[in-house]
């Protein structure tokens, strides 16, 4: 018989309780909170850092050079003229 199935029940059904004495359940609640203050906090800043990454990006990139549009209506290319043959049904 094996001696490890008589103890998975253990790990299976553990839950943490919370602290019986209300001063330390007060405290570790507030503890609680002010970690996840936290947390937000920093997500916030880290988030303010990649919006002005961003920006300073975009306004410290040179401009691009914008080529004035062609007339209205023309379309600019090269251009050959392919002539339709007729169809023909014999075998010539």
């Amino acid at each position: 018989m094996s001696f490890m199935p008589i103890f998975m029940h253990r790990l299976f059904s553990f839950r943490p309780g919370k602290p019986r004495h209300p001063l330390l359940r007060l405290a570790l609640g507030l503890l609680g909170i002010a970690l996840l203050a936290l947390l937000v906090v920093f997500g916030l800043f880290i988030g303010l850092g990649m919006l002005l990454f961003a920006a300073v990006r975009r306004f410290t990139r040179p401009q691009p050079v914008i080529v004035p549009a062609a007339a209205e209506g023309a379309l600019d290319g090269e251009y050959s003229v392919v002539h339709k043959h007729e169809a023909t049904l014999s075998l010539r």
